[in-house]
């Protein structure tokens, strides 16, 4: 086993090499690490923070939400399996855009995901000190900010492999939490604890249902899914070649969508009346409340802060990281987002400086969470439509692929799919977004015209 592992890591190594870039990153990821860090990304437990929308979004169809929201994201993923096997390296959706179609337009896909990474972590950190607050309002939220920020930071600094451990200790508690609140849940439903009982309606409701209004809850749904995309940016250091960052992806992926449902189900036969909320964006934990008394409502918004502010918090910085090691050392970004730690193999600058980010775009958005998730959901929906767009151009058109089904009818149902959400996103969040993103075709044009080769 020792063997074939070392075999896969010098082959994936020359293959890294044969696209001009050195091996500096440290190959030590297994396949469950990756599973893992997917997991943790996406949050096992993401539901209990956003359950309040989605439910009265969906017109009591939460589980439904989050079916088709797997479901679109599946298709996604296949497409990120496709292109981490033609180009093992970090930068994700940047570097297969920018591969597999054109250089400038993987500075736009990856000016898209910015937007998407950047951000994620200071929703993360505001959303767990708003949480925190809210339980002790004498202490101020600047302070949970820099209390989360040190933490993630001093650990992303010392190596990805105490990255990874970490994220096992999370992942265990995250899950633990949910067991916890599964049994006792099933248990008041059986009991008939507010009048809960079983039926399909969290589902399929044939009187309330309407694509539009699903497809409404879905791009609020959508957030908890975004993170699975994030296993590409570890193509340098997973020691299983490209082929472990695809199959992780998806797996992880097909896990956290059954748990979403499950537990989304379960609460919604708990408290079937969603329009009764006192407050929305503590609907989870007064649905927890009321099944299991006020221990198990504090248990799970605790749960939420830590999963939230630290164990997601924590794979968002090694995401966004890499993603700014790739552009710095392709020169699209600061040279010096490119530099590694001689002695952890890590991207300490570009860590250091998401840290400095973070703390400053949390406390401007400390009381907008609404528009700090319109602009990351538009982020990551724009570059999944240049990613399945990649998979059509890079095999079907450049290497003339027969394989019609993975090369072109996958990747398009994906694309038609996040299509279908990105258009059900709201106003504000196409709006802010576009304007994003027009500064970025404005320096991709800037580049082309002064024809500025950044070896992508």
């Amino acid at each position: 086993m020792i063997i074939l592992k070392g075999k896969v890591v010098k082959v994936t190594t020359k293959l890294l090499e044969k696209f001009g870039y050195k091996q500096e990153l440290k190959r030590s990821l297994s396949f469950g690490d990756l599973v893992i860090y997917g997991l943790i990304f996406m949050v096992p437990i993401a539901p209990f923070g956003i359950y309040g929308e989605v439910i009265i979004e969906a017109h009591g169809m939460v589980a439904l939400a989050y079916l088709i929201g797997m479901i679109g994201m599946i298709f996604t993923a296949l497409s990120y399996a496709r292109m981490s096997e033609a180009f093992p390296m970090a930068g994700s959706v940047y570097s297969y855009a920018g591969r597999g179609i054109n250089q400038y337009v993987g500075f736009i896909a990856g000016w898209a995901i910015l937007l998407d990474y950047i951000l994620v972590p200071a929703l993360l950190y505001v959303v767990s000190a708003t949480a925190l607050t809210g339980m002790w309002p004498t202490i101020p939220g600047w302070i949970w900010l820099i209390v989360f920020i040190v933490i993630n930071t001093v650990i992303n600094y010392f190596g990805i492999e105490f990255t990874a451990r970490t994220n096992k200790i999370f992942l265990i508690f995250e899950l633990l939490v949910l067991v916890i609140f599964l049994v006792v849940g099933i248990t008041a439903i059986v009991k008939g604890v507010n009048g809960a009982e079983f039926s399909f309606d969290p589902l399929y409701n044939p009187d309330t249902f309407s694509m539009s209004v699903v497809m409404g809850a879905v791009s609020i749904a959508v957030l908890s899914f975004l993170g699975f995309d994030a296993i590409s940016t570890l193509s340098e250091e997973s020691a299983g070649g490209p082929k472990a960052i695809g199959k992780a992806t998806i797996f992880s992926l097909l896990i956290v969508g059954v748990l979403f449902m499950v537990q989304t189900w379960v609460a919604a036969l708990i408290f079937p009346d969603y329009h009764a909320f006192k407050d929305v964006g503590t609907a989870f934990y007064e649905t927890a409340t009321i099944a299991g008394g006020e221990w198990l409502g504090i248990l799970t918004a605790v749960a939420t802060a830590l999963a939230w502010g630290i164990a997601d918090a924590l794979v968002a910085q090694v995401a966004i990281s890499r993603v700014l090691f790739s552009m710095g050392r392709d020169r699209k970004l600061p040279h010096f987002l490119a530099k590694v730690h001689p002695k952890y193999k890590t991207p300490y600058a570009s860590i250091l400086v998401i840290a400095v980010i973070s703390f400053i775009v949390g406390l401007i958005f400390m009381g907008s969470i609404g528009i700090l998730t319109s602009f990351i959901n538009f982020g990551a929906l724009t570059a999944f439509l240049f990613l399945h767009v990649s998979v059509f151009v890079h095999y079907f058109l450049r290497k003339k692929s027969g394989n019609v089904w993975s090369h072109i009818i996958l990747p398009a149902i994906g694309f038609i799919i996040i299509a279908y959400v990105w258009i059900n996103l709201a106003t504000q969040a196409k709006v802010l977004g576009i304007s994003w993103m027009l500064v970025g075709i404005a320096v991709a044009i800037y580049f082309a015209m002064k024809k500025k080769d950044v070896s992508i």
